[in-house]
């Protein structure tokens, strides 16, 4: 074996390795079982990168790994995570959606959501994922714990509401609460006239 780039680049893996444990750990609150997990995404990734084909980015295919690596961890655990304090964490978003919306439940003229060009192309590039993380990174973590469960790990609701013993309802609040914290967090910085921030 010849190696590629994980084997080869050992700055790229240090920054890879440190981002998967990061939202690992963000996912499991195991901190000894996210390094776990990450480093048996690592070593697949590892053993089967001459088999990579290169139709999407390296960091993503070592994302998709470690995604398998959690959803089996998560479902094999057998004890429940009690976040009963989603709720506290999240009071602060309340008010600033609720200022979004006028009584009638329509938007405020200025809260109106923008255009965003096209998306689709916005999607395929690199600095938007940067961006898009960074985003993630300013919501509280319960909230981006769920919306990852749901969106990036493909969860359905009832077995997010299951994992985090919290009921169906609370769950659509935070994933609306996850969504509209993206979407204004993008607009401000990616979306958004003039320069797209990095």
């Amino acid at each position: 074996m010849s190696g590629g780039r994980l084997q080869q680049d050992a700055p790229y893996l240090a920054e890879l390795r440190r981002d998967l444990l990061r939202f690992a750990s963000l996912q499991l609150r195991d901190d000894q079982l996210a390094e776990d997990v990450v480093q048996e995404a690592l070593m697949a990734a590892l053993a089967g990168e001459e088999d990579f084909s290169g139709r999407s980015a390296m960091k993503t295919w070592v994302f998709a790994i470690l995604r398998n690596k959690i959803v089996d961890a998560i479902r094999q655990r057998s004890r429940s995570i009690n976040v009963s304090s989603l709720s506290p964490e999240d009071d602060s978003l309340d008010q600033a959606f609720e200022a979004l919306f006028e009584p009638n439940a329509h938007w405020q003229p200025e809260s109106r959501p923008r255009a965003w060009g096209d998306p689709e192309e916005a999607l395929h590039q690199e600095q938007f994922w940067a961006v898009f993380d960074a985003c993630l990174k300013h919501l509280p973590d319960n909230t981006a714990r769920v919306f990852m469960m749901r969106e990036f790990l493909e969860f359905e609701t009832n077995e997010v509401c299951v994992e985090l013993n919290i009921t169906s309802s609370n769950c659509h609040v935070i994933l609306h609460r996850a969504r509209n914290g993206l979407r204004r967090c993008l607009e401000q910085t990616w979306f958004g006239p003039g320069e797209r921030a990095c």
